[in-house]
């Protein structure tokens, strides 16, 4: 069996359960199993939650449902962007306190969520250290309740990659002229750890993007990236040459003085994201990052803060991003139910 056709089956398998007979997204787990049209249609009806300056807009379309935030994992930034869509989109929001949850007094998963699902819950929004668990919630356990993908071990983090796609496409495609397939885009960082650059590399390749580019030392690449279709450098210089947009990713610290990485200001020296290493790319490129940034570690001040960077960008957009993917699972959802 080729490459090809390993890569085929697993995107049939995740498509699954994912999506409705119609095509329709019924659980968000991932960006693999979706196609190129499913992916611009959350673009667009991410769109749709800005008004004419920008803003982000109100509406009604969870009204009356309950969404439950299941972090297992700690989280800053998207639980509370997850919440604020929540509430953009007029749901009720209830938020899970894992610590004081019966999982940490014996209970299993499967009998913690079905016990969630029968106080009325219409979607579950869950973050998890371990790689699957999304999955075996939407397949196994809870299939009627909407699962969205906050985060699974080192699998995925699939609304992170879908708010980059919407921060490139108003960013700079719109601006530029630009389509995804024009597009040259540099990953920098750990690679080999990161659920955000596996799910930025799928929808970029989805979305047409034939010039990815992947930078790291080889202790933090994962064995055989080449084989999904990027190049690999391990030279700065030559990795950002010409590049459209330039994504940082956060070194994790327990990384830090182990055989992986052995310090900070080394790493800095040879992989950090400089002014004069972004002087490289592009003069428009963009500079993004998911976040929590390691100044000084990843990333240059005075590029996170500095004219190219969309950082900040990024975060609102991760709002509409959420509000597109909750809103139209919950739809995908009533369709199987018959409710629509």
């Amino acid at each position: 069996m080729t490459d090809t056709d390993i890569r085929t089956r697993l995107h049939q398998s995740l498509a699954r359960p994912q999506l409705t007979e119609g095509g329709g997204i019924r659980h968000f787990i991932g960006v693999e199993g979706l196609n190129r049209t499913q992916l611009e249609n959350i673009i667009d009806k991410a769109m749709g939650y800005f008004d004419d300056g920008g803003r982000l807009i109100n509406t009604d379309e969870l009204a009356g449902k309950t969404v439950m935030n299941l972090f297992f994992e700690n989280s800053t930034r998207t639980r509370t962007t997850f919440e604020a869509a929540q509430k953009r989109l007029g749901a009720n929001v209830l938020n899970l306190d894992i610590a004081k949850s019966s999982t940490n007094k014996g209970e299993t998963l499967r009998d913690t969520l079905w016990n969630l699902e029968a106080m009325s819950a219409d979607m579950f929004v869950v973050r998890h250290s371990a790689s699957g668990a999304a999955h075996f919630m939407a397949t196994e356990v809870t299939p009627n309740v909407a699962i969205i993908n906050a985060g699974d071990g080192w699998h995925a983090h699939p609304t992170q990659a879908m708010l980059d796609m919407l921060t490139i496409h108003r960013e700079l495609c719109m601006k530029s002229g630009k389509s995804f397939d024009e597009l040259s885009v540099a990953i920098i960082g750990d690679i080999k750890h990161s659920r955000v650059a596996r799910s930025d590399i799928s929808a970029l390749m989805t979305l047409g993007v034939k010039d990815i580019r992947v930078i790291a030392p080889k202790t933090l690449l994962p064995k055989g990236i080449e084989r999904y279709g990027v190049s690999v450098f391990e030279d700065m210089e030559q990795g950002l040459a010409g590049v459209d947009v330039v994504i940082g990713l956060r070194i994790q610290n327990e990384r830090i003085g182990s055989p992986l990485l052995p310090s900070t200001s080394e790493y800095f020296k040879v992989y950090g994201i400089t002014d004069a290493r972004i002087k490289l790319a592009k003069p428009n490129a963009l500079v993004m990052h998911p976040g929590p940034m390691n100044r000084g570690v990843e990333i240059a001040s005075s590029v996170a803060d500095g004219e190219q960077s969309v950082i900040l960008k990024q975060v609102n957009n991760g709002i509409a991003i959420r509000m597109a993917v909750m809103a139209m699972a919950m739809r995908g959802q009533d369709e199987v139910k018959g409710l629509v």
